[in-house]
């Protein structure tokens, strides 16, 4: 059978279900694909759309974040999308599934009215390799997710402040775009201590001692 047999059968089959059994079957169809991929031992190969009532958040991570980085989260969402998917695993009990990574993504999906609206109750979803659901196994993954990204470095964040503001992005949309509030936003242009920074600043009239 010729691929392109393939995909209108597949189209015919999929096409007039119900909304919940079309993601339920286009989900075995992506689990079936996953363990004939070459791929199969990478978790991101395999992306699942399940229903976030059926997700929980871990018992031992605080998941603090800062008012003003949720805040962007949530725009990031909002205008680009999901682009990073939930990583969980499967539960010791019942039917649900424990979220290792992507706490605040499933926290906003679920539970902001216009993103749980626009994914019809399901969140993107990438499940931890078979044996990963133990609490241990969980809980020093989670470890490793968090501390394995680092911080973004302040020379590399002012590179990028100086990139804008030379596009001629003013103070204000950098500071909305990267989530930065105005001190933040000067800091890094004073990183660089470049004069056309701050062309666009007014400044008071220095008093000089005669």
């Amino acid at each position: 059978m010729k691929l392109e047999e393939l995909k209108q059968q597949l189209a015919t089959l999929i096409a007039p279900l119900k909304e919940e059994e079309r993601i339920e079957v286009i989900n075995e169809l992506r689990t079936v694909l996953h363990e004939l991929s070459p791929f199969q031992h990478e978790p991101v190969d395999c992306v699942l759309w399940i229903a976030s009532d059926k997700m929980k958040a871990n018992d031992y991570n605080p998941n603090n974040v800062a008012p003003i980085e949720k805040q962007l989260l949530f725009t990031s969402l909002l205008e680009d999308g999901f682009t990073q998917p939930v990583v969980a695993a499967h539960s010791e009990s019942a039917e649900k599934y424990t979220i290792i990574d992507g706490y605040h993504r499933f926290e906003l999906g679920s539970k902001r009215a216009d993103l749980r609206k626009r994914l019809h109750g399901y969140l993107p979803v990438v499940l931890m390799n078979k044996g990963e659901g133990k609490t241990g196994n969980m809980m020093a993954s989670t470890i490793r997710h968090n501390r394995a990204r680092g911080r973004h470095q302040i020379n590399a964040m002012a590179e990028i402040v100086r990139e804008l503001a030379n596009l001629g992005w003013s103070e204000d949309k950098i500071g909305h775009e990267l989530g930065m509030d105005a001190d933040e936003v000067l800091r890094l242009k004073q990183v660089n201590g470049l004069f056309e920074l701050f062309g666009q600043r007014k400044f008071s009239q220095a008093w000089t001692v005669e």
